[in-house]
């Protein structure tokens, strides 16, 4: 029999592996800007080997990589990611199971079941499926709505994100968006006629983080809520209460990788009537034991790093971080409002802080950011700060303090005269 080293078990590999991770961590504590990187070069004819390819690849990927983990970072709605779901993430890897064929997977079949089955409850839903991200989690939901309720159009607002648009063009459902108003709101009369349509509304906006009126969701030929942003919300006894009407949704998405902190690509679909739903959705063929459901062929397991952290920290240990994030984004608030150099465009639902240095640009002070990362956005066509409370680790004085310091900077330079008050 041919072995192949390269499929066995390598214990110094994965240990240099390991390693790199923690050399580059303690070396590069802050990287907030990718490294540059030289991908020029040929595809090897003879290859440089799995040592050597981990070390070059160690320093231009794990080096350049921006710290979601740092204090400073209070950005996008990427998460920092706990340990554990690095060695989940890993084990997936090692075996690499296909949920596809349950008789090559059963425990990861086993394990994505019962993930989901923890999760619905919290949003009155019954069960679904994981998906890798909440693209493909809406336009599953949109394709169970029209093949089961025969929706005629789609109607969500101008805050929806844009896989909405992209979902109902893929279907080939008409789609029909609907202003919202400037803190997000959105009314009635102007969402019309829902007893054909399936509505769509979004728990924890893009831009804003708002959560656009839930209960309009009762008058729809179909409900499904976007909740990828805020969802987790309501794994927090604190917070839960400001999605309330979600439980009325036929379906829901929320994104694993934003506030569950799980490695990108993990998502959930979940619906009221998942029979249902997962019979409109399952496709036979003679070399499978039971249906495909979904859009996915092959399907990874995706639910160990989730299902890995869900056993280590428990309901309240989600909450705990969750909560935290929210108190950081209620602090960055409060001293924007004490600081008369700074504006608040107005009050987080959901841990999305909009807010600027007054009379700079604030594309003009990402650039200069030394220890920190913030976004920017635009609204109505003015462009703002944008900082969102996904990691609990963040120091919002730090954070403050680089973008006061990048401001003044801006304005040395195109007043030299400028001095802070």
């Amino acid at each position: 029999m041919t072995r192949d080293s390269s499929f066995e078990w390598d214990r110094n590999g994965l240990e240099r592996a390991v390693r790199l991770i923690q050399e580059q961590w303690s070396e590069r504590p802050l990287p907030m800007e990718p490294a540059p990187v030289d991908f020029s070069f040929a595809l090897p004819e003879g290859g440089v080997g799995e040592r050597e390819a981990l070390e070059e690849l160690a320093r231009i990927f794990l080096g350049g990589a921006a710290r979601f983990d740092s204090p400073g970072y209070f950005a996008h709605m990427e998460p920092p990611t706990p340990w554990i779901t690095w060695a989940a993430t890993m084990w997936a890897a090692s075996v690499n199971q296909n949920l596809l064929h349950a008789e090559t997977a059963p425990a990861a079949s086993e394990i994505e079941e019962r993930v989901v089955a923890w999760l619905a409850p919290f949003f009155g839903l019954r069960g679904g499926h994981m998906v890798p991200g909440s693209t493909l989690a809406n336009l599953t939901a949109l394709w169970v709505a029209r093949d089961l309720r025969d929706v005629q159009e789609v109607v969500t607002t101008s805050a929806a994100h844009l896989s909405i648009a992209k979902a109902a063009r893929l279907l080939r459902i008409p789609l029909r968006v609907v202003d919202v108003e400037a803190d997000g709101g959105v009314r009635r009369e102007a969402l019309g006629d829902l007893s054909k349509a399936a509505l769509v509304l979004t728990a924890g906006t893009t831009a804003i983080g708002a959560v656009e009126p839930l209960e309009y969701g009762r008058e729809a030929a179909w409900f499904h809520v976007d909740a990828a942003w805020a969802g987790p919300l309501r794994l927090s006894r604190k917070y839960a209460g400001r999605l309330d009407g979600i439980e009325r949704a036929d379906s829901v998405t929320v994104s694993a990788h934003k506030w569950l902190f799980q490695p990108k690509e993990s998502a959930l679909v979940m619906f009221g009537d998942p029979d249902a739903a997962h019979a409109a959705l399952a496709f036979g063929a003679d070399y499978l034991l039971k249906d495909n459901i979904g859009l996915q062929g092959s399907h990874g397991a995706m639910a160990l790093p989730l299902m890995a952290m869900l056993l280590a920290w428990g309901r309240s240990g989600v909450a705990e971080r969750i909560e935290r994030c929210m108190a950081l984004a209620e602090e960055l608030e409060e001293r924007v409002r004490q600081d008369e150099r700074l504006e608040l465009r107005g009050a987080s639902a959901t841990g999305v802080v909009v807010w600027r240095v007054k009379g700079v640009a604030p594309r003009m002070i990402l650039p200069l950011l030394l220890e920190s990362q913030v976004a920017a956005v635009t609204i109505d066509g003015e462009d703002w700060l944008r900082s969102v409370a996904i990691n609990p680790m963040a120091d919002v004085d730090l954070v403050v303090g680089d973008v006061l310091r990048a401001a003044e900077e801006v304005m040395r330079r195109e007043i030299p005269s400028f001095a802070t008050p």
